[in-house]
């Protein structure tokens, strides 16, 4: 019978210690969300293999023992089962951040740049840059030779100088700013608040993109607005739920811990444990019947509960995106979810 990739890939792991980085890395996942889980979750067990710890909810540099499933207790095996869908909370905490950011990690650092050669005239030049709005040109051989990098205040230096208008004279040429994508971003952010922009080249040695103080604007700007909304929804579900609930319905929900370290404090939950105190649905009978009493002690008689919890939910999936920092912009829809949702706990929060 002929083996799947994915089921090789994954058999490839038996028996070994490897760290949560490296499975990752094997399936080309740069993060954990759900899908990404259950689909290595699945190769896993398609190939008869689980990890101990599980994979999921373990630190990317922690190290988890590959095992075959037939190994593992069946009840362990089941209470997997039943928390799978908060394996991502579980390794995402409460106002978690990406654990490291590169320079690659901002879009236009591989978006590719516009450039012209050294035999380029200046007027031409000038002339790129004022119909494609651009603030710097790179002045480049085959993308791999950088000679300089024309900008407009270059331009106007050429000019007070009274030199010849000229690309050469036009031209920044020494202490260009040129760095890695693997380069931490963070670390490169001194440089561009400097020169107002940063050369960057791929793995290939050549120019891939540009960033620009606008690109960490933007980036920051799009990331930073949905992140507070919600952190904000968060401090209201907290301020709703520990008004309204006593430490023992808290601690029947943190399942992740042992029954000793359980604080029953509200301030101690992931977001995926909110759905656990409120919806009715979820597989658990326990937690079912236990959510039901929780709806009704928040005396919220003309909210829609299963309308809330479907929000809950759309929130739960977009905070993880968020958290992971998403190269890619919140679209619109989602950004009114949370905003919609946030002002809906507005009214009913104490």
């Amino acid at each position: 019978m002929t083996t799947r990739p994915h089921e090789r890939d994954a058999s490839s792991l038996k028996g070994r210690t490897v760290s949560v980085q490296e499975i990752l890395d094997l399936f080309q996942v740069r993060v954990r969300d759900h899908r990404s889980v259950h689909r290595i979750s699945q190769a896993l067990t398609d190939a008869g293999l689980t990890t101990l710890p599980d994979f999921a909810v373990c630190g990317l540099r922690s190290t988890v023992d590959v095992v075959p499933l037939a190994s593992v207790p069946p009840q362990r095996a089941a209470a997997d089962a039943d928390e799978e869908a908060d394996a991502t909370d579980e390794a995402l905490p409460s106002n978690a951040l990406p654990q490291r950011l590169l320079l690659g990690d901002i879009p236009s650092a591989r978006r590719g740049l516009v450039s012209v050669g050294p035999g380029t005239p200046l007027s031409q030049t000038t002339f790129l840059m004022r119909t494609k709005g651009l603030s710097q040109v790179p002045v480049t051989t085959g993308m791999a030779q950088v000679h300089g990098v024309v900008t407009w205040g270059s331009v106007a230096k050429m000019y007070e100088a009274g030199k010849p208008a000229t690309l050469d004279n036009a031209m920044e040429k020494d202490s260009l700013p040129v760095a890695d994508t693997r380069q931490e971003f963070f670390t490169a952010l001194p440089v561009i608040r400097e020169h107002g922009y940063l050369l960057v080249r791929g793995d290939d040695g050549c120019l891939s993109g540009i960033v620009t103080a606008a690109d960490v604007t933007e980036r920051f700007e799009g990331a930073a607005r949905p992140f507070f909304i919600v952190g904000e929804i968060e401090s209201l579900l907290r301020r709703c739920l520990g008004a309204a609930l006593d430490a023992e319905a808290i601690k029947a929900v943190q399942t992740n811990r042992k029954a000793e370290q359980r604080s029953g404090q509200v301030s101690d939950l992931m977001f995926g444990d909110y759905l656990k105190l409120l919806d009715g649905d979820q597989t658990k009978q326990s937690l079912a019947e236990r959510a039901d009493r929780n709806w009704e002690a928040l005396k919220w008689p003309n909210m829609p509960r299963e309308q809330f919890i479907g929000l809950l939910k759309r929130v739960k999936d977009i905070r993880n995106r968020i958290a992971h920092f998403d190269e890619k912009p919140l679209p619109q829809e989602m950004l009114d979810e949370l905003t919609t949702f946030a002002k809906v706990l507005r009214a009913f929060a104490p």
